[in-house]
């Protein structure tokens, strides 16, 4: 294990180089983390690192592809070789539906008419990838003195908000991919807190809002900054925060 850094407390996360991760990675590098920059093209994982450490933030970029496992293993092994240890690891890589940010995501995404290959590629990354992350880091996280895991899901996964007829969400299609899969990750959040609570490790998740990124083609009302404020909340909760919730900066969201 390297020297470097192994006082300040280290972040990972996914899925880093734009969007809310990025907006968190600058958020808890200006709180004094070392903040590790995950992205599956290493040139532009690169470039969001050093922005951070232009903006006066420690940063480094590691390739990570959550539905790789070759580069999952490769980036808890460069952790382990620099730092020794993780404190924080942000779930926050993910895709809302076929990877071409359209209108017709929405559509195709209806449950009596679904591209079932669609609905796997959504789930392989929004669910089993933050599985296969998760798992490989465990045994960084145990070794800090206060690990944080934060997931980063939805409202649209709330059953109760999305089945309320009368409800914010009632004009939304139904969706058989991207909503079910922030479902099941809210409550593989709870499963995740319910085994780690012996080791400390508090695990939620967060429903950052609707935000203007890529995944909604700039449509959302909230900044990037904004977004990412309740996610660091939690990546930096004390010893007697929550675990196994569901929160938006508005406070809990309903299952």
């Amino acid at each position: 294990m390297s020297e470097e850094n192994t006082r300040q407390e280290v972040a990972l996360i996914t899925g880093a180089n734009k969007g809310i991760g990025r907006g968190v990675a600058e958020q808890l590098a200006a709180l004094g983390m070392t903040v590790v920059i995950g992205a599956r093209d290493p040139l532009r994982g690169e470039d969001a690192a050093a922005a951070v450490r232009a903006a006066g933030g420690d940063a480094h970029a590691v390739t990570l592809d959550v539905t790789d496992r070759a580069t999952v293993r490769g980036a808890a092994q460069q952790l382990e070789d620099r730092f020794g240890r993780l404190d924080v690891l942000v779930n926050n890589a993910g895709i809302s539906g076929s990877g071409q940010v359209s209108p017709q995501d929405a559509h195709d995404q209806v449950p009596g008419s679904v591209d079932l290959d669609m609905v796997r590629a959504v789930f392989e990354t929004n669910v089993f990838g933050v599985i296969s992350v998760t798992n490989a880091m465990l045994p960084l996280l145990r070794r800090s003195p206060a690990p944080r895991v934060v997931n980063v899901s939805s409202h649209a996964a709330s059953l109760t908000l999305t089945s309320d007829l009368d409800g914010p969400f009632a004009a939304l299609l139904p969706s058989a991919a991207y909503s079910p899969s922030k479902s099941a990750l809210t409550a593989l959040t709870v499963q995740y807190a319910k085994e780690l609570r012996k080791d400390g490790i508090l695990v939620n998740a967060v429903a950052p809002g609707f935000v203007d990124t890529d995944s909604n083609n700039h449509t959302g009302f909230l900044t990037v900054a904004q977004g990412a404020a309740v996610v660091v909340r939690l990546a930096t909760l004390g010893a007697d925060g929550p675990t196994g919730g569901f929160f938006s900066e508005e406070g809990p969201v309903p299952w």
